[in-house]
């Protein structure tokens, strides 16, 4: 459920209906199925979310679940990856890397922030971290057009994780934005107050291509990686 609810916080949306297809493999229990509604509930409800329906079926496995969620997004509201500028400064939420101990599976969707970002600044680009920055940063930059410029010994590291984990492990959900450097003391201050526990991090930049050549990162996380 947080997963498809972070695609909302990747632009600035607001989720409000969700639908959950469940093929269970039959030696699954009534008692499993219940305890994953509950959790699927809980993560639903604590943005508002509404379970309206979906599909419950058995099967002889292995298990499989879907989650499809609507929402809305102001028009003037709506942040896309492709709309940085030359010399904007770039901010990730939270921390970074440890996916691999479990953290994927125990996130937040950042969609109050988002919406607070976006009621409150001008926002040039927006996504969350799913398949890691040395993956999705890349892209952000690429759809603005643009290269970009990293302090790695700035990047905020989850405990126990190194730099290469925290540019690579993907599964983070945090968001990475592109902000007009002019904002930087205003948003730093206020999101401090807004939210104190959540660490706000600047790594770098968006630069044009033309002048300095984008760093180059490990890879996050790639989907259906073909074999060589």
């Amino acid at each position: 459920m947080m997963r498809a609810l972070s695609d909302f916080a990747a632009m600035s949306g607001v989720p409000e209906f969700a639908i959950i297809t469940l093929a269970a493999a039959g030696k699954k229990k009534a008692s499993w199925v219940g305890e994953l509604y509950r959790g699927l509930n809980r993560a639903a409800a604590r943005f508002d979310v509404a379970i309206v329906g979906g599909e419950t079926s058995e099967t002889a496995g292995p298990t499989v679940i879907v989650v499809s969620v609507a929402g809305f997004v102001e028009r003037d509201r709506c942040i896309l990856r492709s709309g940085g500028k030359a010399n904007d400064e770039l901010f990730v939420t939270g921390e970074l890397g440890g996916s691999i101990r479990g953290r994927h599976l125990r996130f937040v969707a950042r969609i109050d922030e988002a919406r607070w970002l976006t009621a409150n600044f001008k926002v040039h680009a927006l996504m969350d971290l799913s398949d890691g920055l040395g993956r999705d940063l890349p892209r952000l930059a690429l759809a603005s057009k643009l290269g970009f410029s990293i302090e790695q010994c700035a990047l905020p590291l989850s405990r126990g994780c190194s730099v290469q984990q925290a540019v690579s492990d993907g599964e983070d959900y945090e968001l990475l934005f592109a902000i007009s450097p002019r904002e930087r003391k205003d948003l730093q201050t206020r999101w401090q107050k807004k939210f104190p526990e959540l660490p706000l991090t600047r790594i770098g930049r968006l630069n044009r291509k033309s002048k300095i050549k984008s760093q180059k990162l490990k890879s996050g996380y790639v989907h259906f990686r073909q074999p060589r």
